[in-house]
């Protein structure tokens, strides 16, 4: 963990607005999951926090991969490109799942020299995957409950139970091979029991696939949603963990490979924003700081994530309930009306801890100010 020490002294002889990944935050989370979900493969969702440097670190950690668009696809293959052929091949098979379920047909038909993994959730992203990616596998995504999740993802993603064998059974007569099934609980999912309900789901599905007929499925996708640590109400990992293992356990043969797509669980604790105040004023009696960062920018969680990043100060003193706003002429970026704040000048830096996951990943040049500067640490 970076010192507040440690920070301060990046954001003076870096500069503002900077966006500091620590590689060291990123082993111990990919560590800690192996260890507590020790038969799940860990597949990084890639889009959480696509930066070169992140992947190669969790590469040479020995994760897998979840994509969702060509560059993801190549800045993971970065790490591969100089394999030999075979090696490379099998290395893509077992280590990449393109989990993106509607694809374009140029996207498929790039994908295809590759014979890649990927999913679907119905019958027209079928016959698009037959005419552009032949040797593709496919893997049948399924719509599950998201109940409590932070960011749902089921009300545009998933098949229905009641169509999944049916899809699965298209599927071989369009000459493809489903590999599995997959499900995400949604984003952020404190509600445990989302998992429970998906997983028995699952077996019942894979039951009835083999009830007619269809036995070439050994793969479960248990998706991503594993949260991260925002704040006390989010229960330890190990308990989340504990109810997947004794689920898996209890349902799913040890033939059945099982992966998942962890993003922001691996990769919220690394990231750390430092800014500077730029302005300030006292409106309706509550003293207000203008930042060189925002929600356009690596507070952008705040607006589609549902996600709050407090904003702490470096300097101590008596704390006053204050509003902190974003650089741009917009009235929507706006960090926080709710502050704890001592009084601040302008010039002084202020920081937010846990901000690493989908932060600097959807960053905007909006207004004509660039995303934040990038520092890495205990590479």
């Amino acid at each position: 963990m970076i010192t507040k020490a440690h920070l301060q002294r990046l954001g003076r002889e870096h500069g503002t607005p900077l966006f500091v990944v620590d590689h060291d935050a990123l082993r111990k989370k990919y560590r800690e999951f192996r260890k507590h979900l020790p038969r799940v493969q860990a597949y990084f969702a890639v889009k959480a926090n696509p930066l070169p440097e992140i992947v190669r670190t969790l590469f040479l950690e020995g994760a897998s991969f979840d994509v969702a668009s060509m560059p993801e696809f190549n800045i993971v293959y970065g790490n591969i490109q100089d394999m030999p052929p075979k090696q490379r091949q099998d290395w893509i098979w077992d280590k990449i799942i393109y989990a993106n379920p509607n694809k374009p047909d140029d996207t498929l038909e790039e994908l295809n020299q590759y014979k890649p993994l990927v999913t679907f959730d119905n019958a027209e992203e079928l016959q698009k995957i037959r005419d552009h990616a032949p040797q593709a596998g496919v893997v049948l995504r399924l719509k599950v409950p998201n109940t409590g999740a932070m960011v749902e993802l089921s009300s545009k993603f998933g098949a229905a139970p009641g169509e999944a064998v049916d899809l699965i059974l298209q599927a071989e007569k369009l000459g493809l091979t489903c590999e599995g099934l997959s499900f995400h609980v949604g984003s952020q999912t404190t509600n445990f029991e989302n998992y429970v309900q998906a997983l028995a789901l699952c077996a019942n599905l894979l039951k009835e696939a083999r009830d007619r007929g269809y036995h070439k499925m050994n793969l479960l996708d248990i998706g991503g949603g594993f949260p991260a640590p925002y704040d006390d109400s989010v229960k330890p990992f190990r308990e989340l963990a504990r109810i997947i293992n004794r689920e898996l356990e209890r349902l799913f043969p040890k033939d059945i490979q099982i992966l998942a797509e962890p993003g922001r669980f691996l990769v919220a604790t690394a990231g750390y924003t430092v800014s500077k105040v730029i302005g300030k004023a006292v409106r309706d009696g509550k003293p207000s700081y203008y930042i060189n960062d925002g929600v356009y920018h690596t507070y952008s969680g705040v607006i589609f994530d549902h996600c709050k990043y407090p904003v702490r100060s470096f300097k101590k003193g008596p704390a006053r309930i204050s509003a902190v706003y974003g650089p741009t002429c917009d009235a929507l970026d706006v960090v926080s009306m709710a502050e704890n704040l001592p009084e601040l000048n302008r010039d002084d830096l202020v920081y937010s801890e846990n901000i690493g996951a989908y932060s600097h990943a959807s960053s905007t040049h909006f207004n004509g100010f660039p995303p934040a500067k990038v520092v890495h640490v205990n590479t």
